[in-house]
């Protein structure tokens, strides 16, 4: 299926039904915004056994690029002088940060946003695996937590480094980054996020699933094949669950379209000062081997170089059953949505990047 008033998208196309033919997902959509123009397009199914096309209007989970939104948030508040980047964790939520080498005077809001705070990842835990990337995960789908326990898993594991020393991915630093939000502001997450974010620019089909384990509206399956590797793994239906382990970092439902108009309120600058701005967008390249060739991060926000040279800018997303990914020019006037509904494939990448050299030209 596609909508269409941009032209030279056939290359686009051809990477959805390579999607869905080729790696086997049961469906792919990209959204592309450019200059006022815009393009839908997918392939495959939105559920297995019905023939359902995926549609621009389907909710989906985009797990991490919840952090953007998150990191928003606390740029707004730093601009505000509500918080500092460098103020310390410790400040904001005393005595949390302690323990097995962890120092939560030491570790800043500015390394959290940018993933060099060196504290352990609670997805990465054993116990988390066990769990949610397993054949238990089936058992273990409508688990409920709290901010809290996440970051007491991560804190039963050592520091990895000192902090602002490296950059490691860490899914805890975007929860603490959630609780300081609300310790700053007196308010919910969620309540900040709309408040601040989705009504300001009426994004009305995103939010942050909370306790809720259906959708608000419609909305994909997703599927998945519990980490087997086998090309034959039978895919299970996991769009029902408990996404309180994303929280600040992960938990976010929204659609392609309402993904592109945030990024592209973002990087317009109608979300942030220059100043902030210029500071989410100050990006640390990451060593090679651990993302992609050409990868930086900057405060909850990425940049990759295309193959066609140009460089974009916007965050993937990971969570059960899903994987997404939202880029940008950095002048917000071309900007790309994308998602497959399965979560097998280590991640895509090559299928994300292909269509994004696609959708993102050099020149407008």
């Amino acid at each position: 299926m596609t909508t269409t008033q941009i032209t030279a998208t056939a290359p686009v196309m051809q990477v959805l039904d390579t999607a869905v033919t080729g790696h086997g997902f049961p469906g792919m959509v990209a959204e592309i915004r450019r200059s006022g123009q815009q393009w839908f397009g997918s392939a495959g199914t939105a559920e297995y056994g019905t023939g359902r096309e995926r549609l621009a209007e389907e909710q989906i989970r985009v797990g991490s690029i919840t952090k953007t939104f998150t990191a928003t948030v606390i740029l707004q508040l730093a601009a505000e002088y509500v918080l500092n980047l460098d103020d310390s964790v410790e400040k904001w939520l005393p005595g949390l940060i302690q323990g097995n080498g962890h120092d939560g005077t030491r570790i800043t809001v500015r390394h959290l946003l940018s993933h060099r705070s060196g504290l352990f990842a609670f997805t990465l835990d054993a116990d988390m695996l066990r769990r949610y990337a397993s054949p238990e995960l089936l058992a273990h789908r409508f688990d409920r937590w709290t901010p809290e326990q996440l970051v007491k898993i991560s804190l039963a594991h050592p520091a990895e480094f000192e902090p602002g020393q490296e950059f490691s991915y860490s899914n805890t630093n975007f929860v603490l980054a959630g609780m300081i939000i609300e310790k700053a502001t007196g308010m919910s997450y969620t309540d900040v996020l709309d408040l601040r974010i989705l009504r300001p620019l009426k994004l009305d089909s995103t939010y942050l699933a909370n306790q809720e384990t259906r959708f608000r509206g419609p909305h994909t399956h997703s599927y998945s094949r519990l980490t087997l590797q086998e090309p034959d793994a039978p895919a299970h239906d996991v769009t029902e669950l408990d996404a309180t382990y994303g929280f600040a970092t992960g938990e976010l439902i929204s659609t392609t379209g309402d993904l592109i108009t945030f990024l592209g309120a973002l990087l317009g600058g109608r979300l942030l000062p220059p100043a902030q701005l210029d500071e989410m967008l100050t990006m640390t390249p990451v060593p090679d081997g651990k993302w992609l060739d050409g990868y930086s991060y900057g405060l909850g926000l990425s940049s990759v170089e295309l193959p066609n040279g140009t460089r974009v800018f916007g965050h993937g997303g990971m969570i059960t059953g899903n994987w997404s990914y939202l880029y940008g020019a950095q002048d917000g006037r071309q900007i790309a949505a994308m998602n497959v509904n399965g979560d097998w494939g280590c991640p895509p990448l090559d299928l994300f990047v292909q269509a994004l050299d696609s959708a993102i030209t050099p020149t407008v």
